[in-house]
């Protein structure tokens, strides 16, 4: 079964493999092909697709164990959410009780900036 994970990992540290590991891991992740499917389009043999593969897997899970960059993102994008939430509180008790119209724009705004940032590509 696949990772998913490695497909986010080569957002983060994907321009470090070489082109044939780049090549092969996007093909196998964010295209879904097969071995054999990615051995035919880049013309070297089945183990070599997959021991390109694993190697750059090792150096995407190497890269994240010493830099963490997706886990501070995930990380970043739970805290956002979690601020769109209470923005959405907010709203939701100004309209009850207060009605100002001061805080529903506060609301719109703080929405406006960080809805785009748990927006994946």
């Amino acid at each position: 079964m696949k990772d998913l994970k490695v497909s986010l990992l080569l957002d983060f540290y994907g321009s470090i493999l070489t082109d044939k590991q780049l090549d092969a891991l996007e093909l196998y992740y964010n295209e879904d092909l097969s071995l054999a499917e990615i051995s035919q389009h880049t013309k070297i043999t089945r183990q070599g697709v997959r021991d390109s593969i694993k190697r750059g897997e090792a150096i995407l899970f190497e890269m994240e164990e010493k830099l963490g960059f997706y886990e501070k993102y995930h990380d970043l994008e739970d805290k956002i959410i979690n601020v769109l939430n209470l923005t959405e509180n907010i709203r939701d008790i100004n309209s009850r009780h207060c009605r100002s119209v001061e805080i529903s724009e506060f609301c719109d705004d703080i929405q406006a900036v960080l809805k785009p940032l748990t927006e994946h590509k």
